[in-house]
């Protein structure tokens, strides 16, 4: 708590906040735009927050305050995603909804990285990537990441690693949401089973929301509603792979007084979709709550885009983005195949 106190009053902390707001704010902005709706906010604020460095003296004297932002803003701007989802709606979706987005996120997490790790891609990689390729995309990159221990010399790298992860899903997302507009006509689909497939398949909820919307209204509300499925699923998957993290690495256990890992932000993450489903807010209100989250998520993201090493990233992106394709294309046309058959 004291060091949160002495960051807050610390010169570069105000600094980084005022720099990455911009980023977010300007992300947010550029994200209502025609063909950048595709990219997102978060990403925009990403990339935003990379081009920062094109001026070293804007980022090196407030490095401080750019760690604080990308670990402490992105904690609550998670919290405060919760009240996006109305656990009503998700429940009256049925019982085939949210059992295929359980499917998804489960198949899609073990198919990435298997994939991934036959490739060669390291293991924290390849669970950041298949995390972001199976549940909400950047978000849950974000959010699982804190479950993955690493040594203070790691740190570095694990920063790389949430880089790249949210690139991957970033560019993916997009390419395959123009394949699936592109591919509308041909799968003689339904509304409800096109904004399955939208919404069960592609990676961000932008992506799902601007695929979704080309099949209608009736299209766009089943692609928020599967995608939310899947986002719903955020909070149980970051406790399991925390868990599975922990048993399965041997430096996490380092810790004498090692916890179960049971991230608090996402039980803060399932309280404000509690007080958001069963306390009347308002509209309104739930919109602006929602849209702070998205500042807050993307200053973490400025933050984190701020302290990217590139040489590193070019390097090690192929391999993952390879296993992360392969999964996609197999991710789209099985739930291509159920939006058929049980829809």
């Amino acid at each position: 708590m004291l060091e949160i106190r002495t960051t807050l009053a610390s010169r570069p902390f105000w600094g980084a906040a005022v720099i990455t707001l911009i980023c977010a704010v300007s992300g947010s902005e550029l994200a209502q735009l025609p063909y950048l709706n595709l990219v997102g906010a978060l990403v925009i604020a990403l990339l935003l927050g990379m081009a920062c460095q094109v001026r070293p003296q804007i980022v090196a004297p407030n490095r401080a305050g750019i760690g604080f932002i990308s670990n402490k803003f992105l904690r609550l701007g998670i919290i405060l995603l919760g009240f996006k989802l109305n656990l009503i709606q998700l429940a009256s979706a049925g019982v085939k909804t949210i059992s295929l987005a359980a499917v998804i996120v489960t198949g899609m997490v073990l198919l990435t990285y298997n994939l991934s790790r036959k490739m060669g891609v390291d293991k924290d990689l390849a669970i950041l990537t298949a995390t972001g390729t199976s549940i909400c995309g950047a978000a849950a990159v974000m959010g699982v990441s804190p479950q993955i221990k690493v040594p203070a010399e790691k740190a570095e790298q694990q920063r790389e690693n949430e880089v790249l992860a949210v690139a991957i899903v970033a560019i993916l997302g997009t390419v395959f949401t123009l394949i699936e507009i592109g591919l509308k006509p041909l799968l003689h689909l339904t509304a409800v089973q096109f904004g399955v497939l939208t919404g069960g398949s592609l990676h961000e909820i932008a992506h799902a929301v601007a695929a979704g919307s080309a099949g209608g209204p009736v299209s766009l509300d089943t692609a928020i509603i599967t995608k939310l499925s899947r986002v719903l699923l955020l909070a149980p998957a970051a406790v399991i792979i925390g868990l599975w993290y922990q048993k399965s690495t041997p430096t996490a256990n380092t810790d004498a007084n090692a916890k179960l890992p049971i991230p608090w932000f996402m039980a803060g993450f399932i309280l404000t979709s509690l007080i958001g489903t069963f306390i009347p807010l308002g509209d309104a209100a739930l919109a602006a709550l929602v849209k702070l989250a998205y500042i807050f998520l993307g200053m973490a993201m400025a933050a984190l885009g701020m302290s990217v090493n590139f040489r590193v990233i070019a390097h090690r992106g192929g391999k993952p983005f390879l296993a992360a394709s392969i999964a996609s294309v197999i991710l789209m046309s099985g739930v291509a195949l159920a939006s058929k058959l049980f829809f």
